[in-house]
């Protein structure tokens, strides 16, 4: 968003008054023990609310629909504290959580899925709100928010067919100083492509996504010269005294670029599944536990870790390439047409998508793959990309050229489980058995 000087002053006051609103939810919540009556819910702190306006100017100076949404925001946060994996809502701070949340003033007709008009218990219209939203052209619209008026944003959506989004609210964020809004519209799933094509993403730092089709894609960093800036920054913001000005605005500007940064990771990961999902019928991703990978290696100080210090710029490496969004929203454009593909031992690395010879000697280098059993040479994440599309246990794939020469030999014995050993014919005798019984059963003499 796009607002002027006297708009963004308004809006910050809009965040103000959601988050006091919130952390009084929080304080009335805090206080209740076992044996105490029950905290009050929505219906009661909105009674509350409207008391609380008349008594309180700075607070009864706001938008009464912006700190109603705001305890509606609580209250389903309280309600979906075992689901969402957050727990408890807790206390809101400035400059952290800058951000609120409109209902719609625009009295629209609600219907039934059939189309027909819905009807209250009396029989009359139900209405029900609608953002009220305007094209400017192409690429700019603008959105009524309660006392600013009109402000100007910037559509994201940009494509052929792309429309305004028809939402009852939308949610208003300021981050890093800029200022953000979103709709709380539900977009349709991307259709199928028409063909069968089955396509599996190996995911890594080096490559970001090694699809199986050959395509290596990258998701966009920041330069060489916008790393410089953040660590000039670092160092003036780490010299500076503690509370000046100078400080702030040095971490300000660090901020500023890394918000950059992940502006850029969101929209290749949107960009990138929006094409996986069109482009493909099924897409297979490489199973990886992104929490565990990126666990720290500091240890307890009873037992402290080891390489700290690579492991955390491990950590960092691989939160920048964004996997869990892009495997995200691919699922989210695409139901039922995203599989997980495990990436234990012998599925994915170190299986020869050829021959499907496991070993661990046939992983020269991060990148070169070369089996030791038919001589086949890829690159390494090309490799296990096919065998994530060939998907679990290992289906029967097109046989693929040798880079040593030639093609494969086939070979009798299934790509599906490890390389077995050849059953010669030597029965298997009890424990209790002299060593002159066995000779004898094999037809050899005792020297």
């Amino acid at each position: 968003m796009y607002p002027t000087k006297e708009q963004a002053g308004i809006m910050l006051d809009h965040c103000a008054h959601a988050r006091y609103v919130w952390n009084l939810a929080v304080e009335q919540h805090a206080h209740w023990s076992k044996g105490r009556q029950t905290a009050p819910g929505f219906v009661e702190q909105c009674r509350q609310l409207t008391e609380a306006r008349r008594e309180n100017e700075w607070l009864g100076a706001g938008n009464a629909d912006v700190q109603q949404q705001a305890l509606k925001d609580f209250a389903k946060a309280k309600s979906a504290r075992f689901t969402s994996g957050f727990g408890e809502p807790t206390w809101r701070r400035k400059y952290v959580h800058e951000g609120f949340r409109v209902i719609g003033t625009r009295r629209v007709p609600e219907r039934n899925e059939d189309g027909s008009a819905k009807l209250n218990a009396k029989g009359g219209q139900v209405l029900a709100r609608s953002v009220v939203v305007q094209r400017l052209n192409r690429r700019w619209a603008q959105v009524q928010v309660p006392g600013c008026g009109w402000v100007r944003f910037r559509l994201s959506a940009t494509g052929k067919g792309a429309k305004l989004p028809s939402a009852k609210t939308f949610r208003v964020t300021f981050r890093n100083g800029q200022w953000h809004i979103a709709f709380a519209v539900i977009p349709e799933p991307i259709g199928a492509a028409d063909t069968d094509a089955v396509i599996g993403i190996d995911r890594g730092v080096t490559i970001t996504a090694a699809l199986s089709d050959g395509r290596k894609l990258n998701c966009p960093q920041l330069t060489v010269k916008e790393r410089a800036q953040i660590r000039k920054h670092q160092r003036r913001g780490a010299r500076a005294s503690k509370g000046s000005k100078v400080k702030a605005e040095a971490y300000a500007k660090v901020a500023k670029l890394k918000a950059r940064e992940a502006s850029r990771r969101k929209d290749w990961c949107e960009k990138t599944s929006t094409m996986l999902a069109r482009t493909y019928r099924l897409v297979r991703f490489e199973k990886l536990n992104i929490k565990n990978m990126t666990r720290s290696a500091e240890g307890t100080p009873e037992q402290p870790g080891k390489r700290v210090r690579q492991k955390a710029g491990l950590n960092r490496a691989i939160l920048a390439q964004g996997w869990g969004l892009l495997r995200r929203r691919t699922e989210q454009k695409a139901p039922g047409r995203v599989q997980d593909v495990p990436a234990s031992y012998t599925s994915t690395s170190l299986r020869c998508s050829a021959c499907g010879w496991i070993d661990k000697k046939s992983r020269k280098s991060q990148a070169d793959f070369i089996c030791v059993s038919c001589g086949f040479t890829w690159n390494a994440d090309e490799n296990a990309s096919n065998n994530v599309a060939a998907g679990q246990g290992g289906i029967p794939r097109p046989r693929q050229t040798a880079g040593a020469g030639g093609v494969t030999a086939v070979i009798g014995r299934s790509n599906a489980r490890e390389p077995q050993s050849t059953r010669i014919g030597i029965p298997l005798f009890p424990r209790k058995r002299g060593r002159m019984s066995i000779e004898a059963e094999l037809g050899n003499s005792p020297r």
